[in-house]
């Protein structure tokens, strides 16, 4: 019998802890690293070389990840980079605690590790739909990604305190150990074996079936170029000038609860897309994520700690929602033996552009300053979020009665 609701499923249960554990250790993880960069003497941008180190490597493994989740079963691909990321960072945990760690030492491990996690993303987000009932699918990418951000926050508390009270290293040690406890979660998953194509092609072969799949749907490639824009303007030069402002104007605990709110606004965004099932629920979905060009406006010309913490949840909220309808929406819609590696493409046009919009920011702002920069950013979302709601088939797709198509 269909389980009649998500966590019914053992394999989903299995699925959602699995990546629970992995969120917390990678919320833990950025603040120890930066403390344990910090007291090895290095500097902010060694911090940088550090940190861009692992998300190059992080986006240069996606599409990999995509081909190999589409081509072998996925929980054997989960376990193989799980472990793999629990032994690289209990390597980093270990050169810390013991006092050898160095800059190139950490950069070399945090590649390694970025190529673990972007290995496993497409397959962990491709796994669900095989975990549950179609008739039990929102549920699950909305348990899912409340997991996220409610390990995210939880993860980045402990990272703070853990670090302040045992040191760094015990607590990327902790992440390591997050890492191996979801290997033989991932191991337990038992699902029907997805229909793989038979066939003699290469990898780059398979690579350009996906992106024929990814280029096919309108919908999902005007998304993702609206995304790119929206990563670019908010979590990469908003986040980056966003402290700045803070710093000359309501103050550093100001900034703190802000961010707070926006995750709130996440984990209440992801709680209404659960429950409220509009027809064209991706069309509202794209019109909802243009919240986030407000706080834009009013970071730039009105800094208020009230106005600002309202305007960041009116933005998670619009991301909520619209993160748990656009997982239905490719879940149903894309055939599975394929669905790996469009999540590759689409997380490839998602994380480039962040370090984009973060590279930028800081020369924009001193050019022509952050308000008028910010102002830039607010209408470029703008102007993304209306030609792409415009988009026929992003108006026309109806998730209420989805059929995922096999050719």
């Amino acid at each position: 019998m269909t389980p009649r609701r998500a966590l019914h499923s053992a394999s989903f249960r299995n699925l959602f802890s699995a990546r629970l554990l992995t969120v917390l250790g990678n919320g833990i993880a950025p603040i120890a690293l930066a403390f344990a960069v910090l007291d090895i003497g290095g500097s902010a941008a060694d911090l940088g070389i550090v940190v861009a180190a692992r998300s190059l490597f992080n986006v240069a493994f996606l599409l990999l990840g995509g081909v190999l989740a589409d081509r072998y079963s996925r929980s054997r691909v989960m376990v193989s980079s799980s472990l793999a990321a629990a032994i690289t960072q209990g390597v980093v945990a270990w050169i810390v605690l013991d006092g050898s760690a160095t800059i190139p030492l950490l950069a070399i491990l945090g590649a390694l590790n970025g190529a673990a996690a972007g290995i496993a993303l497409p397959a962990s987000s491709a796994m669900v739909p095989q975990t549950v009932s179609l008739h039990n699918l929102r549920e699950a990418n909305a348990l899912i990604q409340l997991g996220v951000y409610g390990g995210t926050v939880i993860g980045a508390s402990m990272g703070g305190l853990l670090t302040s009270a045992i040191g760094p290293g015990w607590g990327l040690a902790i992440d390591a150990l997050g890492f191996a406890a979801a290997a033989p979660l991932y191991q337990r998953i038992r699902v029907n074996a997805m229909q793989t194509e038979k066939s003699t092609s290469n990898i780059l072969q398979d690579l350009r079936e996906g992106w024929k799949e990814f280029i096919a749907r309108s919908w999902v490639w005007a998304i993702v170029a609206q995304f790119t824009i929206i990563n670019a303007a908010f979590s990469g030069v908003v986040m980056v000038l966003g402290p700045i402002v803070a710093d000359h104007t309501f103050g550093r605990t100001g900034w703190g609860f802000i961010v707070a709110a926006q995750s709130i606004g996440l984990i209440v965004g992801s709680l209404i897309a659960l429950r409220w099932r509009p027809r064209r629920d991706l069309f509202v979905g794209v019109i909802l994520v243009g919240l986030c060009a407000i706080p834009m406006v009013i970071l730039g010309f009105y800094p208020s700690t009230p106005l600002l913490m309202v305007a960041f949840f009116m933005a998670g909220l619009g991301f909520g929602q619209f993160g748990v309808v656009w997982a239905q929406s490719l879940q149903t819609h894309i055939p599975a033996q394929k669905l790996a590696r469009v999540y590759a493409y689409d997380a490839m046009g998602s994380f480039i552009a962040i370090p984009v919009g973060e590279i930028a920011a800081g020369p924009l702002a001193l050019q022509f300053g952050s308000p008028t920069v910010l102002l830039a950013c607010a209408s470029a979302v703008v102007l993304a979020t209306l030609v792409t709601s415009w988009t026929p088939s992003i108006r026309q797709l109806d998730n209420r009665a989805p059929l995922r198509t096999h050719s």
